[in-house]
């Protein structure tokens, strides 16, 4: 095996780039920043982070598909180098936003927290190994907690990130647990070795708890009913760039390291769920996972007043079916669900965007808040209205193409009479209800005459304004030209 210091070097550079950016923004604001006003502090700090993720993407792609380094402990094929590469994107949209949203009080700290939490996230792209995909996923999560606790000024903030800290905290005590039993058994922490492991074997009670506990954590760190408890608080609460953050970067990269772990790591006890007289294993609790989803969201979607939980709601549904997409991939590959991340993530950050850019020109927390958008701004409601419509999955936007995706390669197990047939189906079926509160959003932005006390014109700043036109482009680029992302795989 190849323990080359260099090679790990090499090919960390993205993270290398990321932690150097962090530390150059707070030396900045601690040896400059505090001789100009705050706003000017935060350009500074948005101006350089932004510079460590350009190069971070840059690196990344220059690195390419380098395969295993340091002993297997780190993989850097396809799917990692497009998983950094999404989640450095996704990063860099969430700086725009942070660009227009409402100042806080150390836009430095906040700045370099988000590019740990980055580093984080495409260590996870990454990691192939149980210590190395813990420490990423610690990284990445304390860094969330940070964030969605960073407005000082409100209650609500510190509400969400003791909820996000105390449910994260008890996923990460499955997680270990699970882990720590994962070795017991089989004596190894990679999970090539994992597999080998395992190939031969049989489900054992300490298997199965394991399983369980895994899983337990992954649907915590999803979001996935019925452990989505944190997830309205939080999206409420946090930040609006935290939030954006936490549902579209965080997603993507928790579920690919998820899925590297469950598919080639423990495929040996994935089961079957082609029929119904299945043999068990984890994938018929990843699909119980998904139907939860599925159904708690879409339908306490249609309960909410506030837009921040609306949108909450629509994540956990979202949830439901990506994991369709986990389910998926032991026969149709990665492709259909890594695109399903990437462009949700997309049309989520650009939504919370919109809102980003409303919180200072007035409170924007019901769904009455968005209403007269189109006198307001006709920028923001454009935007707003493809992001919406991205989301509900409408063509020619990538949203209606990733869940084309998922739900094809799903209903491939088995057809419409098994269980991944059943749970497609109803996963169609619940778009029809997603398109209605979607659809009310969209009826407040478009149609109804603002307030009176909400009818001034809206100024949008630069950087935002160019960061939703580039995610209203990337979702409209990779809804007619798909191939673009799912050619990769």
């Amino acid at each position: 095996m190849n323990y080359s210091y260099a090679l790990l070097a090499r090919g960390l550079l993205p993270e290398i780039s990321l932690i150097v950016g962090a530390l150059l923004v707070l030396a900045y604001d601690l040896i400059r920043g505090r001789q100009h006003t705050l706003a000017e502090r935060r350009t500074a700090a948005l101006c350089i982070g932004a510079t460590a993720l350009i190069a971070a993407i840059l690196d990344s792609v220059s690195l390419g598909a380098l395969g295993p380094i340091y002993g297997h402990n780190f993989i850097l094929d396809h799917l990692a180098l497009a998983t950094r590469t999404g989640v450095l994107g996704l990063a860099l949209l969430t700086l725009g936003v942070t660009a227009g949203a409402k100042l806080l009080r150390h836009p430095a700290e906040y700045v370099a927290i988000i590019l740990f939490a980055t580093a984080g996230f495409t260590l996870m792209a990454a990691a192939h190994h149980l210590l190395v995909a813990f420490v990423a996923l610690e990284l990445a999560s304390l860094s969330l907690y940070v964030l969605a606790g960073f407005d000082k000024d409100q209650r609500a903030s510190a509400e969400a990130a003791l909820k996000y800290f105390l449910f994260g905290g008890m996923a990460t005590a499955f997680l270990l647990f699970g882990f720590s039993l994962i070795y017991g058994v089989t004596g190894e922490l990679e999970f090539s070795r994992i597999a080998q492991s395992l190939a031969h074997g049989h489900m054992t009670p300490l298997l199965a708890l394991a399983l369980v506990m895994v899983l337990v954590a992954f649907g915590f760190k999803a979001a996935a009913a019925p452990f989505h408890l944190w997830a309205p608080d939080a999206y409420e609460g946090a930040p609006t760039p935290s939030t954006a953050l936490i549902a579209s970067a965080s997603k993507l990269a928790g579920f690919i390291l998820f899925l590297r772990l469950l598919w080639p790591g423990l495929s040996s006890l994935a089961g079957d769920v082609a029929t119904a007289g299945n043999s068990g294993g984890w994938l018929i609790l990843v699909a119980l996972l998904a139907g939860a989803s599925l159904l708690l969201g879409n339908l306490a979607a249609l309960a909410q007043s506030n837009l921040r939980r609306l949108l909450a709601y629509s994540a956990i549904a979202h949830t439901g079916a990506m994991l369709l997409g986990v389910i998926a991939a032991g026969s149709a590959g990665v492709g259909p669900l890594f695109y399903y991340l990437a462009t949700y993530g997309v049309a989520t950050v650009g939504a919370f965007g919109v809102i980003a850019v409303l919180e200072p020109q007035g409170r924007c927390q019901k769904i009455s808040d968005v209403a007269g958008l189109y006198q307001r701004s006709p920028l923001l409601a454009g935007c707003l209205t493809v992001f919406i419509l991205s989301l509900a999955g409408i063509p020619p936007l990538a949203g209606f193409f990733g869940k084309f995706a998922v739900f094809a390669a799903a209903l491939q197990i088995g057809g419409v009479a098994g269980p991944a047939g059943w749970l497609t189906l109803l996963a169609i079926a619940l778009s029809a209800v997603a398109l209605y509160y979607y659809l009310i959003v969209l009826k407040q932005a478009l149609v109804v005459a603002p307030a009176a006390e909400n009818a001034a014109r809206i100024r949008v700043p630069t950087a935002t304004a160019l960061t939703l036109l580039i995610a209203v482009g990337l979702l409209l680029g990779l809804g007619l030209f798909p191939s673009l992302v799912l050619g990769l795989f």
